[in-house]
């Protein structure tokens, strides 16, 4: 299969295009069964799930994936970021294990961005891992502390964002955003439409309208599971969603009480198993200037 080439989607995906299973002894099975791909020719993407029952909650027993992530939507609460979005430049703070060849990267990536696409960032690299059959510890997060910094000025158009703003509002339009509706019938559909919205909620800021958006384009992934009650490595509290499609296995973990995206690990099977890539987004927000992170968000 030729996948359509996105100049500024595809240069973020090698970092920040999911990762690393981790799979947590707290994560439950789905207890219903999950959904398959619909190769009919209409996309499944434009179809939502079945709705949930009145006043049910997210981890209620005997909702599908995409209930629980509609309820998600429905219900969730705003970010002091949600209050700060007049503030010139986004904030985000993102910890990354990256597959490089026959190598894991290691980095600590700290981004300050303007609407113009100017903007900043400082970059923490911890010693690479020979090999990619790793999975990540929290113990690795202090090595990003103790590494040197490098900074990198852009000047306008050198930050480019996942999707030209303003984010669509429109769940199915989103979805075709992120990955053209002629893919919708390939395997690796589901893979490419989680990897979108990883993309997306890494690369720039998400408001509470939005964030909803997001939630609701995984509902509609084919056969997207729900792994229960976890933690990520920054010992956040969290909800798991599986995706398996094409020899790969992703993992979301979304924030209950925000609809935030918490940290993604990709594993995948074949020639060369192993961590594909592992994300954990630990600061968002919006502040004045290119030299402090925000102050709340």
């Amino acid at each position: 299969m030729t996948t359509p080439t996105y100049p500024h989607r595809r240069r973020l995906l090698p970092m920040l295009l999911g990762s690393g299973v981790l799979l947590l002894a707290a994560c439950q099975p789905d207890t219903a069964a999950a959904p398959r791909p619909d190769t009919s020719g209409t996309p499944a993407a434009a179809s939502p799930p079945t709705s949930p029952p009145a006043r049910a909650a997210a981890t209620d027993v005997g909702l599908t994936a995409g209930q629980r992530l509609t309820i998600l939507a429905d219900t969730l609460a705003s970010t002091p970021a949600d209050t700060t979005t007049d503030l010139p430049y986004t904030y985000l703070h993102l910890q990354t294990w990256a597959r490089a060849t026959n190598r894991i990267v290691r980095s600590d990536v700290r981004r300050w961005r303007h609407a113009d696409g100017s903007g900043r960032e400082v970059i923490r690299r911890a010693p690479d891992l020979a090999g990619v059959e790793h999975q990540p510890g929290p113990d690795e997060r202090s090595l990003f502390d103790r590494a040197a910094p490098t900074t990198r000025r852009h000047q306008p158009g050198g930050l480019h964002p996942y999707l030209s703003e303003p984010v669509p509002a429109d769940p199915a339009r989103l979805a075709r955003l992120l990955v053209p509706a002629e893919l919708v019938g390939e395997p690796a559909y589901p893979r490419l439409l989680a990897g979108g919205v990883i993309g997306l909620a890494t690369s720039q800021h998400l408001d509470r309208s939005q964030r909803a958006t997001a939630l609701r384009v995984l509902a509609r992934i084919p056969g997207i599971t729900y792994g229960g009650p976890t933690t990520d490595l920054a010992a956040r509290a969290g909800l798991a969603f599986r995706v398996a499609a094409e020899g790969s296995t992703t993992v979301l973990v979304i924030d209950p009480s925000t609809g935030e995206l918490l940290a993604a690990h990709e594993r995948v099977s074949g020639i060369r198993p192993g961590l594909f890539s592992h994300v954990l987004v630990l600061t968002r927000g919006h502040t004045t200037d290119t030299a402090t992170p925000p102050t709340a968000g």
